[in-house]
């Protein structure tokens, strides 16, 4: 029998990818269970690489915007859609007003703002126990009882042949035939999150004179970090931030041989397409939000400081990624290009 369910959808990429892992566990309980995903409209291309979502439903509201008459009116005409459960992820009050107003019979979340009412599966969340984000989006899709050492399916991205065709020739980028590293030195939370340009520009000089080109990856919002990059780094490197939208990234991504990246959603987004990655922790914590494939080498030094989840430093220096000297990536890269190999020719 199906079963649908609708997902109240979070609004950052990197845990939009992470949600897949959740996607993928209803589907393993019942192959022919529906699932939509309520979510911000720019999500619609993450969702439409996986397949385990029939449709995206866009939110019409912005972050922080309250809007009850417009999720109501939402809410009402979701109702002819018949869901059997919602799930919401996001943990505050006005995230649950949409599967309220659309009668959804069972709605589950984690006890969060004044939600008492507005869900009636409600789930407490153990911090300890589920430590990272990924682990609670997968407990809400498992039975309250059921163990939290079960294994996470990991996110997986499907890629479409004829975006890249079209996204390369708009752009005016060939078909790669070297090797490529993907630089994504965008952070959207804020700049302590961000490893300095010039380190980029030094791994992407060092990555070029052994022959390989550098694509840098980024929004518009990083456009001048990239900029900067790639004027040091010089003419084969070249700058993609603010040129793609976020499909044309995940998809010229999947072209590239190996990322390196600040914790940010193009990270998760590398990891979901199973690249070789170098990932950077600065303010933020890896134990909350890895990279969740094998092939990921993540460099976080663990300072006293840190993770203190700022956007800013608060000291000023933000050493947790100034003191990440670019050596050290290098030697990473090296590693995690040798252990990838090396895993290839065991297949």
């Amino acid at each position: 029998m199906t079963q649908r369910i609708l997902v109240v959808g979070p609004a950052w990429v990197g845990d939009m990818v992470m949600a897949q892992s959740l996607f993928k566990v209803l589907r393993e309980r019942s192959s022919q269970t529906e699932i939509d995903v309520l979510a911000p409209a720019w999500t619609e291309s993450l969702l439409s690489c996986m397949p385990e979502v029939r449709q995206a439903i866009a939110m019409p509201l912005g972050h922080g915007q309250l809007g009850l008459g417009v999720r109501r009116r939402l809410g009402v005409t979701l109702r002819d859609r018949c869901y059997d459960q919602a799930i919401v992820l996001p943990g505050s009050f006005k995230s649950a007003l949409v599967p309220f107003f659309a009668k959804i019979p069972k709605r589950t979340g984690f006890t969060g703002e004044l939600r008492w009412g507005l869900l009636n599966d409600v789930r407490p969340l153990d911090k300890l126990k589920l430590s990272m984000t990924v682990q609670r989006f997968v407990a809400l899709g498992r039975d309250v009882n059921q163990s939290t050492s079960e294994s996470i399916p990991v996110p997986r991205l499907d890629i479409k042949q004829p975006i890249i065709a079209e996204a390369l020739e708009r752009l005016s980028l060939a078909r790669p035939t070297k090797s490529v590293l993907a630089l994504c030195p965008g952070a959207e939370y804020g700049p302590a999150k961000q490893w300095p340009a010039e380190y980029f520009a030094e791994i992407a000089r060092a990555r070029i004179a052994a022959g390989w080109d550098v694509w840098v990856f980024g929004s518009d919002k990083d456009r001048v970090i990239a900029e900067t990059i790639c004027k040091l780094a010089g003419e084969s490197c070249i700058n993609l931030a603010g040129k793609t939208s976020l499909q044309d990234a995940i998809h010229l991504l999947s072209l590239t041989d190996v990322v390196v990246s600040n914790d940010s959603g193009l990270m998760h987004v590398a990891s979901a397409l199973d690249k070789p990655l170098v990932a950077i922790y600065g303010s933020s914590d890896p134990k909350f939000t890895p990279p969740l494939h094998d092939k990921a080498e993540i460099v976080s030094l663990g300072l006293g400081c840190s993770p203190c989840f700022k956007r800013v430093c608060p000291y000023g220096h933000t050493n947790c990624l100034r003191d990440i000297k670019p050596e050290i990536i290098l030697n990473r890269l090296e590693e995690t290009s040798l252990s990838s190999l090396n895993k290839v020719a065991e297949k």
